[in-house]
């Protein structure tokens, strides 16, 4: 809708609009130039401190019943034996796994990594 008082826009060119040291970006990202990735690219997050939980189920009851257990007490969780457990990474579900035995001590092998987004 045109009026009186609007002005003409002037037609630019590429020489109009130039970035950084003269140079054009790209159309998009995907025309930027792609190089190739390994881990030595991640080194700076090597040595950020996450936290791991490996949940076998979950269990809900009323504080009273909860504040009834004693040692050896038996809490029924809302998984079957044998079926796979949660892996979270700062609570988020990163992958399932299984429990394992690791020279007398308890560990989780990973079965399947679950992919968060696109």
């Amino acid at each position: 809708m045109a009026t009186g008082t609007d002005l003409p826009l002037p037609q630019l060119d590429e020489s109009d609009v130039a970035f950084g040291a003269g140079q054009m970006t790209p159309a998009s990202t995907r025309d930027a130039p792609v190089t190739a990735k390994s881990a030595a690219d991640l080194e700076q997050v090597f040595d950020v401190p996450v936290i791991i939980s490996a949940v076998l189920g979950n269990s809900r009851m009323p504080i009273g019943d909860l504040l009834k257990l004693a040692p050896g007490a038996i809490l029924e969780l809302d998984r079957r034996v044998g079926e796979a457990i949660d892996i979270l990474v700062n609570n988020r579900l990163v992958a399932r796994g299984e429990v394992v035995l690791v020279d007398e001590r308890l560990g989780v092998t990973m079965t399947e990594i679950i992919k968060n987004g696109p």
